[in-house]
């Protein structure tokens, strides 16, 4: 985006200044790429079921032991040994294959 801007202003600048400002853009381009892929290192997109471990989920059907229960839109095979009733609020406490193991809130 700055090497766009500096090409455009280029236009309106004198000879010597308008390639002064096109490579004052290219380094500014380079710096931006450089400073964005670290950013996106940073900041990598948590996805999977292990990322529903510690989240609140709402009992479809009756977990006594097994039953089902809604996570984000979604309905999970579930387990709870303190048994929870439908509507009830539970915690995900962890994942054994496709069976979230849940306890009452």
């Amino acid at each position: 985006m700055v090497l766009i801007v500096a090409i455009l202003l280029s236009f309106f600048l004198p000879s010597p200044w308008s390639w002064i400002v096109i490579a004052l853009g290219v380094v500014a381009e380079v710096g931006e790429v450089v400073w964005g892929r670290r950013l996106a290192r940073r900041w990598r997109p948590k996805t999977g079921a292990q990322t529903m471990i510690g989240e609140t989920a709402e009992v479809v059907t009756q977990c006594r032991p097994n039953g089902q229960v809604r996570v984000n839109g979604e309905i999970w095979e579930a387990s709870c040994a303190a048994g929870a009733d439908v509507g009830d609020p539970v915690r995900i406490a962890s994942l054994e294959q496709l069976t979230l193991v849940v306890v009452p809130l």
